[in-house]
């Protein structure tokens, strides 16, 4: 068991994230320093800039730099005790790859959806998006309303296996990366945005139109996705 453990692959924003390490250890950058702009700090490094945030929310999340809303990213103290290990640990999937994972998965699930889906089914969707935007209306996030709107178009496509899978995808929003992201990227006009994609996603169902459905959800998705981690 510890050697499959140890053997397992190391996800990017590890990597990145000790890369941004090693350039602070060498002194590049100095306890209240402010890092280069995204842009400049992912060319210098070559990564993408979606890869470099998922990196600087990991090194967030374990106290070596601090993202300070419209201002920039700083270097923090060094921690002490296990957040100073050298190695930056797995903080959870990577909330993008998570998304491109969500998108192949449901993008199929809502086609069968719209050909299996019950009345009641439809009726039960209705009611979760007036619960959204009630719940969005009182400024309150609706996850757990938008965790079931999802999962009962899985009930409606009959396929408990990509039921449970989507399932395990959104149990990953509790991981520290993803928990952190959300916290700070998800707010009343992004969670706004996202009712409409839903709603989107309900009339093409409602209407049976199983190409609409997947372009709306689809389309969803990838919205969310450039709402976390940007493009």
């Amino acid at each position: 068991m510890s050697a499959t453990k140890a053997a397992e692959p190391r996800r990017l924003y590890q990597q990145i994230a000790d890369d941004i390490r090693e350039l602070i250890d060498k002194g590049l950058f100095q306890a209240g320093d402010r890092l280069p702009p995204e842009r400049d700090l992912a060319q210098q490094l070559g990564v993408s800039r979606p890869s470099l945030r998922e990196a600087l929310i990991a090194l967030d999340v374990q106290g070596h730099v601090e993202i300070r809303g419209g201002s920039g990213v700083y270097v923090s103290r060094p921690p002490q005790g296990p957040a100073a290990r050298k190695r930056t640990p797995a903080l959870g999937e990577s909330p993008r790859e998570l998304m491109q994972a969500r998108a192949a998965l449901e993008s199929a699930v809502v086609v069968i959806a719209c050909a299996h889906g019950t009345r009641e089914q439809i009726r039960k969707l209705a009611e979760i998006i007036d619960g959204m935007r009630e719940e969005i209306g009182h400024n309150r996030a609706p996850m757990e309303l938008d965790r079931r709107f999802h999962l009962t178009l899985c009930e409606m496509s009959g396929n408990a296996v990509m039921g449970h899978l989507i399932a395990e995808l959104f149990h990953e929003r509790h991981s520290p990366i993803s928990a952190k992201l959300s916290s700070r990227y998800e707010n009343s006009r992004t969670w706004k945005a996202a009712l409409k994609e839903h709603e989107a996603i309900l009339r093409a169902v409602e209407s049976r139109d199983p190409i609409a459905a997947q372009a709306a959800m689809l389309s969803h998705l990838r919205a969310s996705e450039l709402r976390w981690v940007g493009d």
